[in-house]
């Protein structure tokens, strides 16, 4: 009844770019913090952004001036848009919403190799 569902990610060269985007069912997404997670094999999950529902941001350093989050409240989306990309930004991202609960999606991969 309540999902999110992530696309957008695919193998890219170093430097390229992708944009990310998870899907919302119901109406649990305006009220929710909104982040994208990532794990590479043999890694722990790691947190690349947060976007609250007034629209603050916070990156760690690994990937603060090459990705951006945003959200359309009204289309119950959020994104991730990434430049400048690594070999070590290779992983599966999962989109998640914080409110009551925490919710996740299935992950998308993203390879980023020449």
């Amino acid at each position: 009844q309540v999902q999110l569902v992530e696309s957008g990610g695919g193998l890219v060269q170093p430097g390229g770019s992708l944009r990310l985007s998870c899907a919302a069912s119901g109406s649990i997404f305006s009220f929710s913090t909104m982040n994208w997670y990532r794990q590479a094999p043999g890694k722990l999950r790691e947190l690349v952004a947060t976007i609250t529902r007034g629209g603050s941001t916070n990156y760690p350093d690994s990937v603060k001036g090459r990705f951006t989050i945003s959200r359309d409240n009204a289309k119950n989306t959020v994104y991730l848009q990434m430049n400048s990309l690594k070999p070590e930004d290779t992983a599966v991202y999962y989109c998640n919403a914080n409110s009551v609960v925490s919710l996740w999606g299935q992950g998308t991969q993203v390879t980023v190799s020449s």
